[in-house]
């Protein structure tokens, strides 16, 4: 194809919604977007012209994507503020320290945003919304899919990428040389009258569409997963175990039609727990390796062994279990006056630093008498350091998180731990309200820092207690049901195939025209529309006309006749350019 008959061009002027505004049937239906029309002055919209124009306004992609903004936004108090629902303990000593900020927070329902008001009327508006933008859509995208591109319309030339040259081909050997050149490109195409009329891109629009149904999807998990979950903490010392019951969790929240008849029956026994640390450098008492052997078994199976790491739950009757936390339980033998063994066994102390410094509780609630035989309970705070710093180098904390020294620190009580007080009590604190500490002979409050094997004894005969040799190991479990999890990583998943497809995708039209002109010469026309200005556009129409041009080339130019040309007056001289001559 020569320069001098083949030409392209591209107009930046207005844009391609424009132009296919103005083309007619030619230049629609590029998009399935509903057009907005504006009435200026117009008559008075009355009651049901109003309810119209609402529903226009919500089932707008404008108004879709700014309450998914409000929806982000809103999620946002979410994840700063504690959740009654998360954590109601945090809640509560967030309210403690924030007087003046908590009416606030509770008249705007901060502390429960995803089942307050204003949330949840986001979220449906959202859902109604996006239903509302995606079911004329889709119907109208299968209606593209059903039917054939448009024909070309009459002045191609108004085309945003626009080429013709002339050929001694035959019109009808060129369009059907277009067809098949444009079908080997995977356009759908067909002949109307004396043009080609070719589409592409249809990918864009499915993948528009696949966006929004996959943002329903994952709305609709989202909601499933709130209304059907449960999640349960349960803290197992080694040799301990478990049963998927509503009684075995030390606590238990679920969704709010969620029933505990959909407990997996199965049960789990924590076999031992193994944790090792970083000993050197600057990552010294990062933890390596941490993990818990256990032995479960569902019903009717046999018993299967199992390692819980985390991040790697164990997956179970349709649960899973994640291992959160893992902390000492020190074995201690409390005896009375008489000698007799009114408890024995591991306390789990919690850890409130990263080198497992522990506290808790011990309480000796039956069993024990004073003295005198008179009924009373005994309570003593614990105090654990894994490893002991030594003797008079600072305070009792631990200096890193393995066994290498530890030591328990005790101090004793004697009275009412009041546990049969009907008010629920924390089992790691004790009530010292009607509580006595014991003293030593010489009136001090009773305390010792004690090592593994070591016996503290109680004054006035009221018994003693040994730390023992033993020191078992707990780990704090998670046991969640989230059945909305599956569905919303499919919604996540076509959400970004969606919207890759709908960036990178370019919808276009192109036409190609062939007709004898006066002087017997096929005239070619090559035009193209897409839904936006491209670059591409310009750059495909020429690859796709210099291919018909193989086979329809450019006629040659006709030869000219200098008979028929006027002869050439000679130009009148230069009077100074005849002056100079005679010079």
């Amino acid at each position: 194809m020569s320069k001098s008959t083949t030409t392209t061009t591209t107009t930046t002027e207005t844009t391609a919604e424009t132009e296919a505004h103005d083309l007619g049937e030619a230049g629609s239906q590029l998009s399935t977007a509903p057009r907005e029309e504006t009435a200026v002055g117009g008559p008075a919209l009355g009651v049901v012209g109003w309810i119209r124009w609402f529903w226009r306004q919500l089932t707008s992609m404008r108004v879709a994507l700014i309450l998914l903004f409000l929806l982000s936004l809103g999620a946002i108090p979410g994840s700063l503020i504690p959740q009654t629902g998360a954590d109601e303990l945090k809640v509560q000593n967030f309210k403690r320290a924030h007087e003046t900020l908590t009416p606030l927070y509770e008249r705007l329902q901060l502390f429960d945003v995803y089942s307050s008001v204003w949330f949840s009327a986001i979220y449906i508006l959202l859902f109604v919304s996006l239903i509302g933008c995606i079911v004329p859509r889709t119907g109208q995208f299968v209606g593209q899919l059903r039917g054939l591109p448009p024909g070309a319309p009459g002045r191609l030339t108004r085309l945003p990428a626009y080429t013709t040259w002339r050929t001694e081909a035959e019109p009808e050997h060129v369009r059907d040389a277009a067809l098949a050149v444009l079908k080997g490109r995977r356009f759908r195409a067909h002949t109307v009258k004396d043009a080609v009329a070719a589409e592409k891109g249809y990918l864009r629009e499915a993948g528009n569409l696949l966006f929004h149904i996959a943002l329903i999807v994952m709305l609709v998990a989202f909601a499933w997963g709130q209304l059907f979950k449960s999640e349960g903490g349960k803290l197992i010392i080694e040799g301990d175990g478990f049963s998927n019951t509503l009684t075995q969790y030390d606590d238990f929240k679920s969704g709010s039609l969620y029933s505990t008849d959909d407990l997996a029956p199965f049960s789990f026994q924590l076999d031992s727990f193994t944790g090792t640390y970083e000993k050197t450098g600057p990552q010294r008492g990062t933890p390596r390796t941490f993990e818990a052997a256990v032995t479960y078994s569902e019903a009717g199976r046999a018993d299967k062994k199992a390692v819980i790491r985390v991040n790697e739950p164990l997956k179970v009757g349709g649960s899973k279990v994640y291992l959160i936390a893992h902390g000492y339980a020190p074995v201690v033998t409390v005896k009375d006056g008489r000698g007799k063994v009114v408890f024995h066994g591991a306390v789990p102390l919690l850890p409130f630093d990263n080198n497992i410094t522990s506290t808790g509780a011990i309480k000796v609630m039956d069993g024990y008498r004073d003295k005198n035989g008179k009924k009373e309970q005994l309570g003593f705070q614990a105090f654990f350091v894994p490893t002991f710093a030594g003797a008079g180098k600072g305070d009792m904390f631990s200096q890193f998180p393995a066994l290498d020294f530890p030591v328990m620190a005790l101090t004793g009580f004697h009275g009412d731990l009041r546990v049969d007080s009907g008010l629920p009590q924390n089992v790691y604190q004790l009530d010292k309200s009607k509580m006595t500490q014991f003293k030593d002979k010489h009136g001090n409050k009773l305390a010792q820092r004690m090592l593994p094997g070591e016996t503290m004894t109680l004054p006035d005969g009221a018994g003693s207690i040994t730390f023992e040799k033993d020191i078992k190991e707990w780990a704090s479990f998670q046991v969640s049901q989230q059945p909305g999890n599956g569905l919303a990583l499919a919604g996540a998943i076509a959400a970004i195939a969606g919207l890759s497809g709908s960036l990178f995708i370019q919808r276009r039209r192109v036409w190609v025209r062939a007709v004898r002109g006066e002087d017997g010469v096929t005239v070619v026309e090559m035009a193209g529309l897409g839904r936006s200005e491209s670059a591409k556009l310009p750059e495909e129409l020429a690859d796709l006309a210099l291919t018909l041009h193989a086979q329809a080339p450019t006629a040659p130019e006709p030869a000219r006749d200098p008979a028929a040309e006027p002869a050439e007056e000679p130009a009148e001289a230069d009077p100074a350019e005849a002056e100079g001559a005679e010079k």
